[in-house]
């Protein structure tokens, strides 16, 4: 793709690493930003050095935040014996559009994935499992998709914390294997979280 300016050529390099953008798009993009008002490119360039200099992580749960603590877990209404574990914020939002879903979140952060060098360590597993052990949960919510680093990563954590006396549950296989959440329909997901199964019964069964 030839261009007239250096200057549109690195915009549309930088916009195409995007996922999903493409050159094409990417130049779309770059030339609709051009005909805005400056001031219009202003706010939105503004708005993303605000987000990648001020954003948080949560203390209690690793979601994305503006402060300290998420509004999730600031939330006194919200059930904290019932932990839902999830991959990423993604999935929060997946999980919550559903309105079935009272309890909090732990964000892991990804999944256990030899293959791509991503090993418990690398994944806020420690906190979790520091937390049921303090006795101040009474069950966690296995919600990560059903794929092989995904059930991979329920069964590392399940061995972690066997001997606590809570309740080990996992959502309901409305989802179909190999699904991500965040893709999921409101009505399936919601129902997926209403109708769990304990986690046993889920990998006995495999």
């Amino acid at each position: 793709m030839e261009f007239s300016s250096k200057l549109i050529e690195k915009a549309v390099n930088e916009m195409s690493q995007l996922p999903g953008i493409g050159k094409r798009t990417a130049l779309r993009l770059v030339l609709h930003l051009l005909k805005q008002p400056k001031e219009q490119t202003g706010f939105l360039s503004q708005a993303l050095v605000a987000m990648r200099e001020d954003i948080k992580y949560c203390n209690s749960c690793h979601n994305i935040s503006d402060s300290v603590l998420c509004e999730i877990c600031a939330n006194k209404s919200r059930n904290h014996q019932i932990i839902c574990i999830v991959e990423d914020i993604r999935d929060v939002m997946a999980i919550e559009n559903t309105g079935q879903f009272r309890g909090i979140y732990h964000v892991l952060g990804g999944k256990i994935s030899p293959i791509d060098g991503v090993g418990p360590s690398q994944l806020n597993i420690t906190t979790l499992v520091e937390k049921v052990k303090s006795g101040s949960v009474n069950e966690i919510i296995f919600a990560l998709s059903s794929t092989m680093e995904g059930d991979t990563t329920n069964f590392y954590i399940y061995k972690q914390i066997a001997d606590c006396e809570i309740i080990i549950s996992t959502i309901a296989r409305g989802i179909s294997v190999g699904d991500e959440l965040e893709y999921a329909d409101e009505v399936t997901l919601g129902r997926s979280i209403l109708q769990r199964v304990p986690f046993e019964k889920s990998f006995k069964n495999n």
